[in-house]
């Protein structure tokens, strides 16, 4: 549906921005490069049209919501309090969001 397609088009556009966000951050740590594309593989897992993944979907998502709680919470503990931040942040609860209501709508 184009309710499903704007979920989805949301997701890759939060989950790439966050990506960026992290890789460009502090470069050349590799912290945050690290960060930034394990944001990247996790979404070309979950929509790439790859066979051998399409039954691990479900698992795929859950595991990027849970990498982005985390990155939420190691920012919380350790993270710099300035505007990127505070944007990036916004972002990936925005991702955390419609990944949970892309999750809702799955109806697989």
């Amino acid at each position: 549906s184009s309710t499903d397609t704007l979920i989805r088009v949301g997701i890759i556009v939060l989950t790439l921005g966050t990506a960026l966000t992290h890789i460009s951050l502090l470069f050349p740590d590799p912290v945050f490069i690290l960060n930034g594309l394990g944001y990247i593989a996790l979404l070309a897992a979950l929509y790439l049209p790859i066979p051998q993944l399409a039954p691990y979907r479900k698992l795929i998502r859950r595991l990027l919501i849970g990498y982005t709680v985390l990155t939420l919470v190691l920012w919380l503990a350790f993270g710099s309090r300035i505007l990127i931040a505070y944007i990036n942040k916004l972002n990936e609860l925005l991702l955390l969001a419609l990944l949970i209501w892309e999750a809702r709508r799955d109806p697989s």
